[in-house]
């Protein structure tokens, strides 16, 4: 799996298969300050993710 994680600008690629939110556990992200992107939609941490698929994980921004 391609993995493009914006926080820190960094491309991966690892073996990979379950859920959004096992990914994010796995890669230590908070779900609730990102949004996952699959192959160009973004998509519920209840997704499943397979090795063929590319991902971004992009920050959320909030301001007050």
């Amino acid at each position: 799996m391609k993995i493009y994680l914006e926080v820190n600008k960094k491309n991966m690629e690892m073996p990979f298969q379950g859920t959004v939110e096992e990914l994010l556990e796995e890669l230590k992200i908070n779900p609730e300050e990102v949004l996952v992107v699959k192959n160009g939609e973004i998509v519920t941490s209840d997704e499943e993710l397979f090795d063929e698929d590319n991902i971004q994980i992009l920050s959320v921004v909030s301001g007050g």
